[in-house]
């Protein structure tokens, strides 16, 4: 088996061409997830494919039981969990067993309530916040509970007309990048958990399910004696807080990019507002922080980065 999975590598590395597509391929394991793989993203993953594999194989030589976990990150909307369905599908063609992992199985809260507890964050040290500077006032909690009402209260145009919401926004922005990708939102512990089981070798997992309702959480047993690959794919997939990885994807995207993204896909309630706006740049920083660990980057127009060119593109985009 080991012998015949190294020459399909080697064999895939000389002479790899995409295959066709079917319209409906499997995708990441997140219940409910249906998403539409366009043109853009198989032309991206053509595009990886062939240079994973010489990593893949040099990863697959230092494994005692010859298995790997690649991560495919990047901004919310950006093309995860498309792509990272054609890289399996690809893998699996070969004959080289993959698997997707969604790392939306893992927050310690379902998006609605996650959602609820960021604000949550946001507002209550955002009012601490002008507490502690003595600008909390009858008059301004007044007008605060108007603009929590209108959702506008983490816009930075208002704080044009309310100077105290500086005080507010920067306090209720610090707390909240101390929650987004924290172990308090996410379950690192159980996803390392779940990888170390896999790369040790482990024949059978119980792997997380986690849906959009309260009753929507399970756990389901999947059988991995014929997989030598866990494609994980999560925007948190490079953050360097959990055991595993072998191979991070970095699918790179500007702040507006990501936010078009997600507009188009239309995943959530409440998609185009400040407060998701905030959210979605305070993520993008934590994914500009991790680059430098990527293995490859590529660019929302489909050409590989460098980490200098990537910080140079991210900085013409500011």
């Amino acid at each position: 088996m080991t012998a015949d999975l190294m020459l399909t590598l080697e064999k895939a590395m000389q002479a790899w061409q995409p295959p066709e597509i079917p319209e409906d391929i499997p995708q990441g394991d997140t219940p409910g997830d249906k998403i539409w793989i366009g043109p853009q993203q198989k032309e991206k993953a053509a595009k990886i494919f062939p240079v994973v594999l010489p990593m893949l194989r040099e990863v697959l030589e230092k494994s005692p039981a010859k298995r790997a976990v690649i991560t495919v990150c990047g901004g919310s909307g950006v093309g995860k969990t498309g792509i990272s369905s054609l890289l399996t599908y690809y893998f699996n063609q070969l004959g080289i067993g993959c698997y997707t992992l969604s790392g939306d199985n893992y927050p310690r809260r379902i998006p609605s309530l996650n959602d609820a507890e960021r604000m949550r964050i946001f507002r209550l040290a955002g009012i601490r916040g002008m507490l502690g500077q003595n600008v909390y006032t009858p008059d301004a909690a007044r007008e605060l509970k108007a603009l929590q009402e209108a959702e506008t209260d983490s816009a930075s145009k208002e704080a044009d007309r309310y100077p105290w919401l500086t005080v507010y926004q920067k306090a209720g922005r610090k707390a909240l990048a101390e929650y987004l990708g924290s172990e308090q939102e996410q379950e690192f512990d159980e996803l390392s958990k779940t990888l170390t089981q896999f790369k040790s070798g482990a024949d059978k997992i119980w792997l997380k399910r986690m849906g959009r309702t309260e009753t929507e959480l399970w756990y389901e047993e999947k059988d991995f004696r014929n997989i030598s690959v866990i494609i994980l794919e999560w925007t948190h997939g490079n953050c360097g807080k959990f055991d595993g990885v072998d191979i991070p994807i970095l699918l790179n995207s500007t702040p507006a990019e990501t936010r078009e993204y997600r507009l188009l896909r239309a995943r959530d309630a409440n998609t185009d507002t400040p407060f998701i706006a905030m959210v979605l740049e305070i993520e993008q920083g934590m994914l500009e922080n991790r680059a430098h660990a990527a293995k490859i980057i590529l660019s929302k127009s489909g050409d590989f980065l460098t980490y200098e060119q990537f910080k140079r593109q991210m900085d013409a985009g500011r």
